[in-house]
C-alpha cells in the first residue's frame, strides 16, 4: 500500500482491548460518558389512552391482520424528522396481528384517544416523587413520530410528569433529567426485506421513563446505577415486573464522539460490555476521522455515483453473487478513493468498519441476506482478481481504490449506493448520531438514525391535565420508603450490611417493618434474625399483608419462647416443627448414629460433613445446627 495510506492511530492499528482489559482510568482517559433511559411498565388493569385489559398476551393466534404504510409529517417548524425521512427510504410494509380482546379501534387510529388513564397517572406521580423529582403542575400530552411501525398511529403520545430529581449513589448523585409517561410499543413478530410484522397486544399499556443524565464514567457503574433504578421502581409495588416488563436504551458518548443510543437493553447484566465495545466503536471511529482528515478526503470528495457491473461479473465463481443474478439481481459498485486500509480497521471485537456500510445496506435499503455487500480489498474469496481488475476499470479507479459491489432489486441497490455514500461522508465527521441495536455477543448494529426535536409536537386531542395540589399531596403520602431509606433504618436496627442491602429491595420489607413495630421490646427480639428468616427461600409468602401478619406474630411468639427454632419454620402453617428438648434429641442422634452407613469419606473434616447430612435428616427443625453439630465433634473425638 502506497505509503501516504499507511495508519498512524494506535486505535486501528493496535489489537482493541477486551472487556475486563480497561482500568477505570482508562475509561476516564478516553472520556467515557453513559445515560440512562429505563423504561417500566406501570401495573393498572388497563391501558393508558383506551380501556383495552393491560397485561395480555398471546403468542399463538390473533384473529385479524391490518396492513400499513408509514409516510414522515411535518414538524411545527416544517421540518422532517431525519429518522423519519429514514424509515421512509426504506418502504416497509407493516403488519399488524390483532387479538380482539386486547385491541380497539383508538389504537388504529379510527377513534379519539380516551381520558388519559388516572391509575397510571397516579402511579407515574408518585415514581417521580420516588426520583426526587419535581412534579409539573400540568401536564401536556405530545405526539412523538415513530414511523418503523411499532405504533399503528406513526405517532406515540407522551408526556413529561417530573424533572430535576437525584438519587444517591457511592457518594455521589445521579441526576435524574425527568420522568415521562407514554404508551408502549407494539411486539416485533419477524422483519425480512420490506415487510415486518407486529403483535398489538402490548401497544398502549401505561410506560414510563427515567432519563439520567451522562453521570457514568465506566461501564460497570452503568449496570449499577441501572440496578438502583430498576429496584427503586419494583420496591414502589406500582410497576410490572417479568419478562418484558422492564427494559433501557444506554446512551454513550466519548471525547472526540458524540451521543449513541443502543436500544432496547433488556437485562441490566448485559449494559458493562455493550457500553464497552461502544466506547470501542467510538474511538475507533475517531480514528477513521483522523486518518482521512491526513489524508486531505473531505465529504464534497466522495460521490453517490454507482456502476452497473452485471455484465461483468455474470457467470462468477463466486456463488452468492451468481445465485442472486440467477434470480434476476442487479449488481452495483461504489468506489471510495481515499479509504485505503481503513474498511478493514476493527471497530468491535470480531467487527470491522465495513460492518457499518453492510448494517446501513440492511437496515435502509433492506437488502438483509448476508453477506450483502463484497470489497475489492477484502482478504476473503469473493470475485476473482480478474473481475475486480474489470470492476475497477469501469469505476475509473487504480485497483488499490477500495471498491463496495453490492446486488438484489434494482430499485434496493440504487437504495444502498447511496447509503454507502452518505456513511462514508458520515466517516470524514467521526461519530454519527445513530440509534443501535444490542447484539447477543455484546457489539451493537446500526437501527437508525438518532430522532431529533423535529419529532415532536403538542397532541391536539387531549387538553392539559392540572394537578392540583390536594391530589399530589394525597399520593405523596402514599409513597413507600425508599431501598436506600430502607437500608438505613435496617443497619440502625443492628441488621449486616449485606442482608440489608437484599431486604431493602425485597418484596418482604413490608412484613418485616410491620412485624418490628409489632414485637421491638420484646426480650429475645433480634432484628437481624427475622431479616434472615424472611429472606429464607423456605419461608411462606403471603401475598397480603394482613393475612400474613397474624400468623407470623403467632410464629415469631414461639420463636421468642424457645418453643420452635428457625429451621422449624417450612413452607406452610401445618409443617411448622416443634423444638425437642436435648435429651429426647440426643436419643434420636444416638438411633441415627447406629445406622450411619459404613462406607463414609475418610478424611475428618469430609467424615463431619458426612455425619451431619446423615442425622440431621431427622433432626432437621427440632434441634439448632449448632447443638448437633457439637454432638458430632464429640462422637468423632
Amino acid at each position: 500500500m502506497d505509503s501516504k495510506f499507511a495508519l498512524s492511530d494506535p486505535w486501528l492499528l493496535n489489537p482493541l482491548p477486551l472487556f475486563g482489559q480497561m482500568t477505570d482510568a482508562d475509561y476516564a482517559d478516553i472520556g467515557f460518558m453513559c445515560g440512562l433511559e429505563v423504561h417500566q411498565q406501570l401495573h393498572t388493569e388497563r391501558k393508558l389512552f383506551c380501556r383495552c385489559p393491560a397485561g395480555q398476551y398471546n403468542n399463538i393466534e390473533h384473529h385479524a391482520e391490518i396492513l400499513r404504510h408509514m409516510r414522515p409529517t411535518l414538524s411545527e417548524m416544517g421540518e422532517y424528522d431525519g429518522t423519519a425521512l429514514m424509515e421512509f427510504k426504506t418502504r416497509k410494509e407493516i403488519v399488524y396481528l390483532l387479538d380482539r380482546e386486547t385491541v380497539c379501534t383508538y389504537e388504529m387510529d379510527d377513534a379519539p384517544p380516551f381520558e388519559i388513564n388516572d391509575e397510571a397517572l397516579d402511579r407515574s406521580i408518585a415514581v417521580t416523587m420516588l426520583l426526587g423529582c419535581n412534579v409539573v403542575g400540568e401536564v401536556h400530552i405530545t405526539r412523538k413520530q415513530y414511523l418503523d411501525g411499532s405504533i399503528p398511529t406513526g405517532f406515540q403520545r407522551t408526556a413529561i410528569i417530573g424533572t430535576d430529581g437525584d438519587i444517591p449513589f457511592r457518594g455521589r448523585m445521579i441526576h435524574i433529567r425527568q420522568l415521562s409517561i407514554e404508551e408502549d410499543s407494539c411486539r416485533e413478530v419477524s422483519d425480512k426485506g420490506h415487510l415486518r410484522t407486529y403483535r398489538t397486544d402490548r401497544l398502549g399499556m401505561p410506560l414510563i421513563e427515567s432519563v439520567t443524565d451522562p453521570d457514568m464514567k465506566t461501564p460497570e457503574e452503568s449496570m449499577a446505577v441501572g440496578q438502583v433504578l430498576r429496584h427503586m421502581c419494583r420496591v414502589s409495588g406500582l410497576v410490572r415486573t417479568g419478562s418484558g416488563a422492564a427494559r433501557q436504551d444506554v446512551n454513550v458518548s466519548v471525547t472526540g464522539g458524540t451521543r449513541v443510543e443502543i436500544k432496547g437493553v433488556s437485562s441490566l447484566r448485559a449494559i458493562p460490555r455493550l457500553t464497552h465495545n461502544e466506547t470501542l466503536r467510538q474511538r475507533s471511529l475517531v480514528g477513521i476521522k483522523s486518518e482521512l482528515a491526513k489524508r486531505g478526503v473531505t465529504s464534497a470528495d466522495i460521490s453517490d455515483k454507482g456502476y452497473d457491473v452485471t455484465p461483468i461479473v455474470r457467470g462468477t465463481d463466486c456463488k452468492f453473487i451468481q445465485k442472486a443474478i440467477d434470480k434476476g439481481a442487479s449488481v452495483m459498485a461504489i468506489p471510495l478513493p481515499g479509504f485505503q486500509g481503513l474498511l478493514q480497521a476493527q471497530t468491535q471485537p470480531r467487527t470491522s468498519f465495513l460492518k457499518e456500510f453492510s448494517d446501513r445496506i440492511r437496515v435502509i435499503a433492506c437488502i438483509d441476506d448476508l453477506p450483502n455487500l463484497a470489497l475489492s480489498t477484502q482478504d476473503v474469496p469473493t470475485l476473482s482478481s480478474g473481475e475486480w481488475d474489470r470492476v475497477s476499470k469501469v469505476c475509473q479507479v487504480e485497483p488499490d481504490v477500495p471498491v463496495i459491489v453490492v446486488w438484489g432489486r434494482k430499485r434496493d441497490v440504487e437504495t444502498a449506493i447511496k447509503e454507502i455514500a452518505i456513511r462514508a461522508r458520515e466517516a470524514t465527521e467521526g461519530v454519527p448520531q445513530e440509534t443501535r441495536q444490542a447484539l447477543d455477543d455484546g457489539t451493537n448494529g446500526f437501527e437508525r438514525i438518532l430522532p431529533g426535536a423535529d419529532r415532536m409536537y403538542p397532541d391536539t386531542d387531549l387538553p392539559p391535565i392540572p394537578l392540583e395540589d390536594e391530589r399530589v399531596e394525597k399520593i405523596r403520602a402514599s409513597l413507600t420508603m425508599r431501598p436506600w431509606e430502607r437500608k438505613a433504618v435496617l443497619v440502625d436496627l443492628g441488621v449486616g450490611d449485606d442482608l440489608a442491602e437484599r431486604l431493602s429491595r425485597h418484596r418482604v420489607w413490608n412484613l418485616f417493618s410491620h412485624l418490628v413495630d409489632k414485637l421491638e421490646g420484646a426480650d429475645n427480639f433480634d432484628p437481624a434474625a427475622l431479616a434472615s428468616l424472611l429472606l429464607d427461600r423456605s419461608c411462606p409468602r403471603p401475598a397480603s399483608l394482613a393475612a400474613a401478619g397474624e400468623w407470623w406474630e403467632e410464629t415469631l411468639d414461639r420463636l421468642l419462647a424457645g418453643e420452635i427454632i428457625p429451621e422449624g419454620v417450612w413452607n406452610s402453617e401445618d409443617t411448622i416443627t416443634t423444638r425437642l428438648d436435648e435429651g429426647p434429641g440426643r436419643k434420636i442422634f444416638d438411633e441415627m448414629m447406629s445406622q450411619l452407613p459404613q462406607d463414609g469419606p475418610d478424611t475428618a473434616e469430609q467424615r463431619e460433613h458426612f455425619i451431619m447430612g446423615h442425622v440431621m435428616r431427622g433432626l432437621r427443625g427440632r434441634i439448632p445446627g449448632s447443638v448437633v453439630r457439637t454432638w458430632v465433634k464429640e462422637v468423632l473425638s
